[in-house]
Formats: structure tokens, C-alpha cells, sequence
């Protein structure tokens, strides 16, 4: 099966990884995100379990460690000298299949954390303790550093999207500097679900995925408003990867959108928005009405893209967010 957009075509390879606890991959219902490592692999995570996975990028099973976390929601990587480490938004509760996928614990506990590429623990964040803003829901939803190699000074950032809808900063030591809520910019967030530092034009710029309004924020990086990307062609834009002089953004509503250096749109890849309209969606239910693993999956269209990476070849790799998960590889076509 072949997929494309504007002048990007691609095999679309499914059921592409090998993971680890096979007997209990098909009951989990995950966030999970992607990232490319400096050593050529792919860093995503289990459906049901709590680790971390790493692949070949043929979908070969390298490698996975268990992590201390609830949810890993997303997840990006951070450069440390010559060091790669995983920063992971922990949004605090999970979809428990023993009772009907509702969300266990309750109340949630919502952090970020840091641990090495062997799974230990390096740095913790919590809520920040700033009147007016803590108490109540916090369930980060991502996390991304400013890194060295990026040009950066080591800031966090940390996106509050299933919680107040902020996104805050801190410095690379974890002390609190401030908070965005989008309304110095093109208007309040509504789930800031997802981050990422865009160096494409060579001036780093803080991308805030305002899902529920449907557009992308694009501020400084001390948090002061720039622009707004797609306000005309984005549905609900999820999570980010970086593809050359392109962005890809991957939508929850069934696609991924291809934007180019212009902020101009180039294409949809796999756009199968009118599924996320059919009942119990991203799953369907069974006689009982409790959630299943759904039965309209089809190659060369998406589900629910929640995860997003690319190689160094211009492979595009997408996970998505279903009971069982669903990791598929784009190979690009020369």
C-alpha cells in the first residue's frame, strides 16, 4: 500500500514493531509517543506495561526497561553532553481494562520525569507551587528541553493539557519561571496537548499543539507569542516531528499533516478524519458497550496518530492511540 503527500510517497508498512510482553500488548490502551535516538533506533513505549521500547527501525525488539510511571503520555528525548536521556510526561492515570478502561487512579498523579536510556531515574517536576496555579488537576500531557545542542540554555517546558491548559517553564535545574496560557497569542488554550523546539529556520520557536482549538501556537523562546500556524487546515494537531525543511504533525482525528518551511500545508498522509465520528471511537464497543479493539483499521489510512517520529532516511513512524496500540512505519519511496 502506498500513501503520499503533495510530492512525498511512502509504503506503508504495518504491524511494523516487535514488542516485548506480547501476551498483554492487545488489552492496553496507551499515550504513547516516539522519538529517533542518536543511535539509530526508535524509543517508544508499551500499550499495557510500564516500559519503555526500543526498535530497529525494521521493528526489531532491541531492548526494554520498566520505567516508574502511570501513563507515559508522549515522551521526547534530551541530549546531555554526549548523553541521550528520556523525558516522559506522566499524565497521571490510566485506562484500567479490568474496569471497562475508566481511568485508574483517582485522584490522578501527574508529573514529568527524566530517567536514563536504561530506565533510572534522573529528575522529577511537579505542578509549580505558585498561587494560582496549583491545586486541582495537573496531567502533563508533554515535556521537551531546550537542549545545549539545539542552542538552548537547558529550560524545560512542560505542557498541562489534560489539566488547567498551561504550559510552563522552568530552568534546566527544575525551578518554576513562568507560565503561558495562550491568551497573549492567538487566544486561550484548550488542551495544550503537545510541545516541540522547531530550528528549521534557524531562530529556535516553542510550537504549543492547541488541539481543541485546532491550530498551533508558535512563541519565543522565553514565552512570548509569535504567530499561529494552521489555523485554516488543522483539525485537532496531536504531536510534532521535525522532517527536513517540513514539519510533520500528527492529528488525532486520523491523519498526518504535512506543513512546509512556510507554514504552508503540502498534504495529508493516511486522511481518515470521518472515522473519528463513528460510536466509541478511536475503539468501538462491544454488546455490553464497553470499549473493544476496533475492527475498522484499515491499511493506508489512520486512526488516532498520537505518537510521531522520523529517521535519518525520511522514514515516518506513527503509533496511534487504541486499545492494543498500533505502530506502523512509513518507508519513503526514492
Amino acid at each position: 500500500m502506498r500513501v503520499s503527500a503533495g510530492e512525498l510517497e511512502f509504503d506503508w508498512i504495518g504491524d511494523w514493531a516487535e514488542l516485548p510482553a506480547a501476551e498483554t500488548v492487545a488489552r492496553g490502551w496507551a499515550h504513547h509517543g516516539m522519538a529517533f535516538s542518536n543511535e539509530g533506533q526508535i524509543v517508544t513505549f508499551h500499550p499495557t506495561e510500564p516500559l519503555v521500547v526500543i526498535l530497529s527501525t525494521d521493528g526489531a525488539l532491541v531492548r526494554s526497561f520498566e520505567v516508574p510511571v502511570i501513563e507515559a503520555h508522549g515522551l521526547t528525548l534530551s541530549t546531555l553532553g554526549f548523553t541521550q536521556s528520556i523525558w516522559i510526561a506522566d499524565n497521571g492515570r490510566k485506562r484500567n481494562p479490568n474496569r471497562d478502561y475508566e481511568y485508574m487512579p483517582d485522584p490522578l498523579q501527574g508529573r514529568v520525569v527524566r530517567v536514563s536510556m536504561a530506565g533510572i531515574v534522573e529528575m522529577e517536576l511537579f505542578e509549580p507551587a505558585v498561587s494560582g496555579l496549583n491545586g486541582g488537576l495537573f496531567s502533563p500531557t508533554s515535556v521537551i528541553a531546550f537542549d545545549e545542542n539545539l542552542g538552548g540554555n537547558g529550560d524545560i517546558w512542560v505542557a498541562d493539557g489534560y489539566g488547567k491548559s498551561l504550559v510552563h517553564r522552568y530552568n534546566s535545574s527544575g525551578e518554576y519561571l513562568r507560565s503561558i496560557d495562550g491568551t497573549q497569542g492567538a487566544g486561550r488554550f484548550d488542551c495544550p496537548h503537545s510541545l516541540w523546539i522547531d530550528t528549521r529556520s534557524g531562530s529556535p520557536e516553542l510550537l504549543v499543539a492547541d488541539r481543541a482549538n485546532g491550530r498551533v501556537q508558535v512563541f519565543d523562546m522565553t514565552g512570548d507569542y509569535i504567530r499561529t500556524i494552521g489555523a485554516g487546515f488543522f483539525d485537532r494537531p496531536t504531536v510534532f516531528a521535525s522532517y527536513g525543511e517540513n514539519l510533520l504533525v500528527g492529528e488525532l482525528n486520523a491523519r498526518v499533516t504535512v506543513v512546509g518551511p512556510n507554514d504552508e500545508l503540502i498534504g495529508y498522509i493516511g486522511d481518515n478524519t470521518p472515522v473519528s465520528e463513528e460510536t466509541a471511537w478511536p475503539n468501538e464497543p462491544n454488546h455490553a458497550g464497553i470499549p473493544q479493539r476496533t475492527s475498522r483499521l484499515v491499511e493506508g489510512l489512520f486512526n488516532s496518530p498520537h505518537g510521531i517520529t522520523s529517521d535519518d532516511d525520511g522514514n515516518i513512524y506513527v503509533t496511534e492511540w487504541l486499545i492494543g496500540g498500533r505502530y506502523t512505519k512509513l518507508q519513503k519511496i526514492e
